[in-house]
């Protein structure tokens, strides 16, 4: 049996409910965590990282307060990709939500064509 999507979410984030009523307007059978309660570790990030095959900075929830309150468009640049991803382990609300992860595809925020092709 092949093992359902996991979808990181904030329930207050309407990007996140909009891709959960897509889902379930699909059927599409997933399982929901709360990112800011369950912040991914570092061991995930590291895993999804490398899976997405996007660049690290697409991870970033660049439009959320704390991305902007620890000034990180200014500091991402000088910093390592191990410092990017150890810093996005610290706390849920930095990371780009809703994240879709299935066995083979990973990917941060929500464009429904992605999913779709991906689920």
């Amino acid at each position: 049996m092949e093992k359902k999507p996991l979808v990181l979410v904030y329930k207050k984030c309407t990007t996140c409910q909009k891709a959960l009523k897509w889902l379930k307007d699909n059927n599409i059978a997933y399982e929901e965590r709360p990112i800011k309660e369950e912040n991914p570790t570092l061991e995930e990030l590291r895993r999804w990282h490398e899976k997405s095959g996007l660049p690290l900075k697409r991870f970033f929830n660049t439009s959320g307060n704390l991305y902007k309150e620890l000034q990180l468009k200014d500091k991402l640049a000088d910093m390592t990709q191990e410092e990017q991803l150890q810093l996005l382990a610290t706390d849920g609300m930095l990371v780009k939500r809703p994240l879709l992860v299935t066995e083979d595809y990973v990917c941060p925020g929500f464009k429904e064509e992605n999913w779709r092709a991906h689920i």
